[in-house]
């Protein structure tokens, strides 16, 4: 079913385009985006049910104007026919007092004007159950079922906590040559399921997302065994001995080495500031042949697939590697003006209140022709790494490290059922990436968390791939 585009933001498009009209008097580049995002937070589990806001939820404007030197922005939550002029005059009063006092204290960077090309697009996404047609309490039987399904299957368990999420995206940006406009509606879930023996106590956890509302909640209910099933293998779990190992990845690891090696590493505000070793090594190899990889909203469908970025951009499909050479970088639009690139639809902001930085969108590695089973059997002795919990890399150096929930054992190319947990996946980014030598035929993503810029400025993203056999550095 199509989603409802936001009846705040119709509503005030024209008084948008009245600011936009008065303020082009002044000023050669004007811009407003717009947006509107609502959305839920649902928590069920033993100790009670929680129901809430979901973080992503936020209504304003922000408004980019060309001063002269650079670009000035200013963020409000209201804007209507009868305060258009105050609001004009109180931008043109704030762009010449923050020039005159950075000119006094400051060097400052200039950048030319935008390139527009007129464009006028709209995008309306659809999902099977549209949010007002599923209640509160309805959600929260849903989740209370997967959650008694599980406390059935083991005595062991001594919580069960289902999460899941969802946000209706709607967003505008106007500009003298675009009209653009996008409603959308995208979910994450997740289950976790806690189990204690002996005074030992562990977890495993199963995520999901997409451009869905809350069917997603079904697909949750498919994932309850497998998640019970491997936190009660994890009770006789034993530390993971260090060293350097034939490792598979899954999907969801491989995701996030591909978002931790080079998606910050490639994020080209990074380039500007001179932060990211990845500006000397473009058009060389940096990863096996086997190795492509994608960064873009046009180049898959989940959480942070859309139409335009929060800088009025087209999303776009970039690919960063191409058969291990590093080919492209990704771009918010100022960084794409200092180093004479085109803007890959990559500005995204946390909010409206936000700046827009280089971000990720959804970022993988691409297919290979390789199957699961010829790369188990083709390893002596290694693990398959599951279950990503976090990482970070360094763009500077290219080291990076990702927490993994569990290692399942391989001997002599067969799974022995012993597993290793917790488990430190090391190394040096060109290492780990030219040393994939098996791809697998099918790509999953998944969006359940976000990401920050640093250790602020968070934004949804999604990552993924196939498995892949690397060797890698555990510990």
């Amino acid at each position: 079913m199509k989603v409802k585009m936001s009846d705040f933001l119709n509503n005030t498009k024209p008084s948008i385009k009245k600011l936009i009209e008065n303020l082009s008097k002044d000023f050669k580049c004007v811009s407003v985006l717009g947006t509107d995002v609502c959305g839920k937070l649902y928590v069920v589990q033993k100790t009670g049910i929680s129901i809430k806001d979901s973080f992503w939820s936020e209504r304003g404007f922000v408004v980019k104007v060309h001063n002269g030197i650079n670009y000035s922005e200013f963020s409000f939550n209201e804007i209507s026919e009868n305060n258009i002029d105050n609001t004009a005059e109180e931008i043109r009063r704030k762009v010449k007092s923050q020039i005159e006092v950075l000119k006094n204290k400051v060097n400052i960077n200039s950048y030319d004007l935008i390139n527009e090309e007129k464009i006028q697009k709209s995008f309306v996404g659809e999902v099977k159950i549209l949010p007002e047609e599923t209640s509160d309490k309805e959600i929260i039987e849903k989740m209370t079922a997967i959650k008694d399904k599980a406390f059935t299957l083991s005595k062991l368990l001594i919580d069960v906590r289902v999460r899941y999420q969802r946000a209706h995206v709607s967003k505008i940006f106007l500009s003298n040559n675009k009209d653009l406009a996008q409603s959308y509606i995208w979910s994450e879930g997740a289950i976790f399921s806690i189990v204690r023996q002996d005074n030992k106590t562990k977890y495993s956890y199963s995520p999901l997302s997409g451009l869905k509302a809350s069917e997603l909640l079904d697909e949750m209910s498919e994932k309850v065994d497998e998640t019970v099933d491997i936190s009660i293998k994890l009770l006789n779990s034993s530390p993971v001995t260090p060293g350097e190992y034939d490792c598979i990845c899954s999907p969801d690891v491989s995701g996030i080495i591909a978002h931790e090696a080079f998606g910050h590493g490639v994020e080209m505000d990074m380039f500007v500031k001179n932060r990211a070793k990845a500006v000397q090594y473009m058009d060389k190899a940096v990863a096996s042949k086997l190795v492509t990889m994608h960064d873009g909203a046009a180049s898959a469908s989940d959480v942070s697939s859309y139409l335009f970025d929060d800088e009025g951009v087209l999303g776009t499909d970039t690919i960063v590697i191409d058969k291990g050479i590093l080919k492209k970088g990704i771009s918010d639009t100022l960084s794409a003006l200092k180093l004479g690139t085109k803007p890959t639809g990559n500005g995204k902001r946390e909010s409206f209140e936000r700046k827009a930085y280089s971000r990720m969108t959804n970022t993988y590695f691409s297919a290979g022709t390789d199957k699961l089973e010829d790369m188990i059997a083709s390893i002596e002795f290694g693990y398959l790494l599951d279950a990503p919990t976090s990482g970070m890399e360094d763009p500077k150096n290219w080291g990076i490290q990702c927490m993994v929930n569990y290692g399942l054992e391989i001997k002599n190319g067969k799974l022995t059922g012993n597993i290793v947990s917790p488990v430190v996946l090391t190394g040096y980014v060109p290492d780990l990436l030219k040393s994939i030598s098996m791809v697998s035929g099918k790509v999953e993503l998944c969006g359940s968390g976000a990401c920050g810029k640093g250790h602020k400025e968070y934004v949804k993203v999604s990552c993924g791939g196939p498995y892949i056999k690397a060797k890698v550095r555990l510990g």
